[in-house]
This record gives structure tokens, C-alpha cells and sequence, in this order.
């Protein structure tokens, strides 16, 4: 269950109907999920994938842009996002020891679709957490098959949350964490855009757990904690895919961006050196971009785009901060129980505890 299952409503805009990164058109995601047992060792891993439109990426590029906010961590594909503003492969999320062969799948699938292979090359966009608790993650069991899956299973419409795909072994301010996602539809007046988050957490510590700006996990300390005096709480990391239909400039998409931090930070999150808080916005409000294929001589000279004014481009960053804080907390709420190698329990957070302990600490729901 979500947090507006339990009356938990974050911030006052409006969620799209799967309140999800799906309610932005065209948008996909797809999960592929390992939870098993290899010689003796946990195996919680997995990769998750976002596709911006329908079809390949290549064919009609998003203008994207990327934010760090601290670079306990790694993402491929950022450096060329950052230098010509466009999105042209898909997005995957895994698990840190696992970016190198989701990358090299991702590749091999583009040149698997492409009629001529000598026209195009491509630097696929891939973030990772790191899942050492929860996972043999020294095994590297993530394979390009288990990729060639995600793919064949990404959709619109809802999104499973938690521990599934890229999150199946992610821990989040000391629970069971993983994937989540959440949206936020503007009003009329407003532009009726959509701005939708997916996340993959894997971070923060307990005490500083805040649900609707309550501090819930200073009475939450009783639950087990996976950590011990000689491990460092919030050692993990967040990474965050924004979406938006609004026609967003790539610069514009880079301020989106930037903005994931103050949903993290709303949650108790983003203050850890160890965190790896990395961020991804792409917008698919412009088409007709130069397709991804350079030796092509048939392109037109200059492409018409729009962009959001920037007097106007305010509701969009408050959508997307608070998108951003209730995808966590719902990343939270969708983890379940699981027990480390070494007997280390990693709770999951029943929403009926959450509940407790924000009444413990002056919550109401509202209406």
C-alpha cells in the first residue's frame, strides 16, 4: 500500500491518475527482479528501466539535464547529457557493481535494432545504489539477460514500488526501501502539465526520517535496525528520474533536476558524504529533435522548440519536490521484511506503524 492509502497526503498538488512517472504520456517502465539464493549467498538485485516515449529513444530525442548533489556515485551517459542537453537512450537503474554490463546490454540491444549499425552510436544512461547488505553483490549477478527483461517489460500505467527491479535490495532510512514513484498534474491555470518522479532509495538514517514534515523516526528507533555501531546509517544512495510533458529547454530541465534535493530533503535525506544523490529530468514536451543517427545528411538545419517561461516555471519545480518526497515515502511503505546473510533484520515499515507514530508526534489527516 502508498501513502494515500493511509490518509498520508504530501504537499497540496494534484496526482495524475497512476500517480506515477507513467502519467506523464508516452512514459515506461519495466522491472526485472532477482531474489534468491546462490550458493549460499542472497541474491536481492535486479535492474529497473524508463523508457521516455513510445519507441526508441533515438527517434525522437527528450532535451534532458542532470544535477549532482553528492558524488558518493556513478551514472553513465550524464556527461554527454550535460554537454548537448538531449536524452537518446533509454534510463536503467541497478546496482553499483552491476552499471558496467546494464550499460554494455543497453548498447547491444540499440544495435540489435538498428537496420544499419555503422549510423549511430550510443551512451546509454544508467544510476546506481549499492545493495551489499541485502545482496551478494560482489557476485554480479545482474546479466544482460535479466536487462533484455526489464525492456520486454516496461509499461505504462502503475508502477510496482519497493523491493523490485534496480531496488530489490535497497534499504531506506534504516527500513526496506526501493522503488518508488509519484506525480503531480498542474492545474489549468497553471499549464496542465504533469511532472512525474521515480526513485530508487537507498538512503538516509532513522532519526531523521520526516513524513509530512513530522519527525516520525525519532519514535520509530525501537524497530531493528540493519546496522550496528560500526556501520554508518544512510551509507547508501538515492537516484531520481524526473519527467515532465512541459516543454522544457535543457537548461530548464537541469533547474527541474535540481529540485529532486528538496524532496529528499523534506524526507530527513541528502546530508550523508557516503550518498550517492544523483538526478536525472527529461522533458517530452519538443519533438521533431534531430534524431540520433550523425551521419544522416537529410536533417533539416534548425528545429522549432518551445520552452516555459520562466515567470511560469515555478508550479513545475514545486511538483516536482514534492513528487519526489511522496515517491520515497511510498518506496518505504512498499518494503517487506528481509533478513541480511548475517541474520541482520531490515524491517519494512507497516503504514499502520507509520500512522502510530505520526499521531505520536501531532500529525492529523487531514479532512
Amino acid at each position: 500500500m502508498r501513502a494515500r492509502d493511509f490518509g498520508i497526503t504530501l504537499g497540496l498538488g494534484r496526482p495524475g491518475p497512476h500517480n506515477a512517472i507513467t502519467d506523464v504520456p508516452g512514459v515506461r517502465v519495466g522491472h526485472a527482479t532477482l531474489d534468491k539464493h546462490h550458493n549460499g549467498k542472497p541474491v536481492r538485485t535486479g535492474v529497473s528501466v524508463i523508457e521516455p516515449r513510445e519507441g526508441p529513444a533515438r527517434h525522437q530525442p527528450c532535451f534532458a539535464g542532470c544535477h549532482v548533489l553528492n558524488g558518493n556515485g556513478d551514472a553513465t551517459g550524464l556527461e554527454w547529457i550535460r554537454e548537448a542537453g538531449l536524452l537518446t537512450t533509454a534510463i536503467a537503474t541497478t546496482n553499483t557493481h552491476s552499471v558496467g554490463v546494464v550499460r554494455d546490454a543497453l548498447i547491444a540491444h540499440e544495435h540489435a535494432t538498428l537496420a544499419d549499425a555503422s549510423t549511430y552510436w550510443c551512451m546509454p544512461v544508467v544510476m546506481e545504489t549499492y545493495d551489499g547488505v541485502l545482496n551478494d553483490i560482489w557476485g554480479q549477478h545482474v546479466n544482460a539477460d535479466l536487462v533484455q527483461q526489464a525492456l520486454g517489460a516496461a509499461r505504462g500505467g502503475p508502477v510496482t514500488e519497493g523491493a523490485v527491479g534496480g531496488g530489490t535490495g535497497m534499504i531506506c532510512h534504516e527500513f526496506k526501501g526501493g522503488i518508488g514513484t509519484a506525480s503531480r498534474v498542474l492545474p489549468a491555470e497553471q499549464g496542465s502539465w504533469t511532472v512525474g518522479a521515480f526513485v530508487q532509495a537507498n538512503h538516509g538514517q532513522r532519526r531523521d526520517l520526516r513524513v509530512d514534515g513530522y519527525p516520525v523516526g525519532r519514535v520509530l528507533l525501537d524497530l531493528p535496525t540493519p546496522f550496528d555501531q560500526q556501520d554508518t546509517p544512510g551509507m547508501g544512495s538515492i537516484v531520481v528520474v524526473l519527467a515532465t510533458d512541459a516543454p522544457l529547454l535543457p537548461h530548464q530541465c537541469q533547474r527541474l533536476a535540481q529540485r529532486a534535493a528538496l524532496g529528499i530533503a523534506r524526507t530527513g535525506g541528502g546530508t550523508d558524504d557516503s550518498s550517492g544523490d544523483i538526478f536525472l529530468a527529461f522533458s517530452t514536451g519538443n519533438t521533431g529533435l534531430a534524431p540520433a543517427d550523425y551521419n544522416r545528411r537529410d536533417l533539416p538545419m534548425t528545429a522549432q522548440v518551445a520552452m516555459v517561461n520562466n515567470d511560469h516555471i515555478s508550479p513545475l519545480f514545486a511538483a516536482a519536490a514534492e513528487a519526489v518526497e511522496e515517491a520515497i515515502v511510498n518506496a518505504i511503505l512498499a518494503g517487506r521484511t528481509m533478513q541480511a546473510e548475517d541474520g541482520r533484520e531490515v524491517p519494512g515499515l507497516q503504514g499502520k506503524r507509520l500512522l502510530t507514530a505520526l499521531e505520536q508526534v501531532g500529525w492529523k489527516a487531514q479532512g
